[in-house]
C-alpha cells in the first residue's frame, strides 16, 4: 500500500541488524579478543589432550587428560620462557647499549668534495641519518619490549580466564555444539550450519597448528643459519623473527629489515644472510606453508595484505593476527551459501571439506 516491498524490508531489516552487530563486535573487541584468543590455545592443546586422554586408562571424562596437559604445557613454557626471555632481554640491553657505536662505522668523512660528490655525500649523510634514527628507535624499543611483554603477562585476569576459557572449549566443544544445533529446528538449515561449523573447525585446525609450526620452523632456521654464519645477538633475532611469523607478509618483511640493518652494523656480511632469508621464504611459502596450513586457508597475496592492513586500523597488532582466519572465514561462508543459493539441498548433511 505505502509502495513499500517485503523483499527489500526484509534484506533491509537484515543488513541493518548485520551493521549493529558489527557496531558491538568494535565496541566489545577486547573481550572478543579473549575468547578468540581462548579458542585458539583450545585447538593447540587439542593434540596433546587427544593422546593422553587415549593414554589414560579408565577415564570417563576427559578432565584428568586436560589437567595433565595444563600442567605439562605450564611447566615447559614456563623453562623455555624463563630460558629464552632472560637471554633475549640481556641481548636486548647489550645491543641497545652497543648500537650507537656501532652506527659510528656509517659516519661520513668530513672532507671537501667536488661539486657532484658532495651533493652524492649530501644525499647519502641524509638517508643515513633518517636510517640511524628509525634502527636506534627500533633497537631502543627491544628493551622496553621486553618488560611491556612481562606487564602483560602479570595481568592476572587474561592470565588466567584465557586458560580457563580454553579448558571450557575442550572439555565441552561437543556438547556446546549440540546445543547450539538443536536451537535450528528446520532440518535444512541445521544440515548447513552443521557443515559450516565443521569447514570452520577444518579451518582453525589447520591455521593455528600450521601457525605454531611455521613460528617454530623459523626459530630453528634462523638459529641454525645465524650460528654458521656468526650473526651477533642470535637468541634476539630469531625469537624476533619467529614471533613476527604471527603476523602475515608484514611480519616477515620487517623482521628482514631488522635482521639485516643489526647484522651490516654489526659489521657483519649482509649478503648471505638476505639469500638464506630469500631462499628460506621461498620454501615456505611454497612447500612448508600449503603442508602444514591446507587449501582452507589460501587466499591472494593482494587480500591478505588489504586484510593485515585492515585489521591493523580496526584492532591494531590483534586485528593484523586475526586477518587471514577472519577472510579465510567468510571464504567458506560465502562458498558454503553460494552453492546453496545454486543447487538447493546439495551440500545437505554432507560438510565439504575447505
Amino acid at each position: 500500500m505505502l509502495g513499500l516491498d517485503a523483499r527489500a524490508a526484509r534484506y533491509t531489516w537484515t543488513a541493518i541488524v548485520v551493521v549493529l552487530l558489527l557496531y558491538g563486535a568494535y565496541l566489545l573487541q577486547k573481550t572478543i579478543f579473549v575468547f578468540i584468543l581462548s579458542l585458539l590455545l583450545a585447538y593447540l592443546l587439542h593434540p596433546l589432550v587427544s593422546v593422553l586422554d587415549r593414554m589414560l586408562p579408565g577415564s570417563r571424562t576427559r578432565t584428568p587428560a586436560l589437567t595433565l596437559a595444563y600442567v605439562l604445557v605450564i611447566a615447559a613454557l614456563g623453562f623455555v620462557g624463563f630460558q629464552l626471555g632472560s637471554r633475549v632481554l640481556e641481548q636486548a640491553h647489550t645491543l641497545a647499549g652497543q648500537f650507537p657505536a656501532m652506527l659510528q662505522k656509517w659516519e661520513l668523512p668530513a672532507a671537501p668534495a667536488a661539486p657532484a660528490a658532495g651533493l652524492r655525500a649530501e644525499v647519502m649523510a641524509r638517508v643515513q641519518e633518517q636510517l640511524r634514527e628509525i634502527v636506534h628507535t627500533v633497537v631502543a624499543s627491544l628493551p622496553r619490549a621486553g618488560m611491556v611483554v612481562l606487564a602483560m603477562a602479570g595481568d592476572l585476569v587474561y592470565v588466567v580466564v584465557i586458560p580457563v576459557l580454553a579448558f571450557f572449549f575442550l572439555k565441552d566443544a561437543a556438547s556446546l555444539k549440540q546445543h547450539f544445533l538443536d536451537f535450528i529446528q528446520d532440518d535444512t538449515r541445521r544440515a548447513l550450519i552443521g557443515g559450516l561449523i565443521a569447514d570452520i573447525n577444518l579451518l582453525l585446525v589447520h591455521y593455528i597448528r600450521g601457525l605454531a609450526l611455521l613460528s617454530v620452523a623459523t626459530f630453528v632456521a634462523y638459529s641454525i643459519c645465524f650460528f654458521i654464519l656468526g650473526v651477533p645477538y642470535t637468541i634476539l633475532l630469531c625469537v624476533m623473527a619467529a614471533t613476527l611469523e604471527l603476523i602475515p607478509m608484514i611480519g616477515p618483511l620487517t623482521a628482514a629489515v631488522v635482521i639485516a640493518i643489526v647484522a651490516g652494523v654489526s659489521g657483519i656480511n649482509v649478503w648471505p644472510i638476505l639469500i638464506f632469508m630469500g631462499v628460506y621464504r621461498l620454501f615456505q611459502d611454497y612447500v612448508l606453508l600449503p603442508h602444514v596450513m591446507g587449501s582452507g586457508v589460501q587466499l591472494h597475496p593482494l587480500l591478505v595484505l588489504f586484510g593485515v592492513f585492515a585489521g591493523t586500523e580496526v584492532a591494531g597488532i590483534p586485528g593484523a593476527f586475526l586477518s587471514v582466519p577472519v577472510l579465510a572465514l567468510l571464504r567458506i561462508i560465502y562458498r558454503r551459501f553460494a552453492l546453496r543459493s545454486r543447487a538447493p539441498g546439495a551440500l545437505a548433511g554432507v560438510p565439504r571439506p575447505v
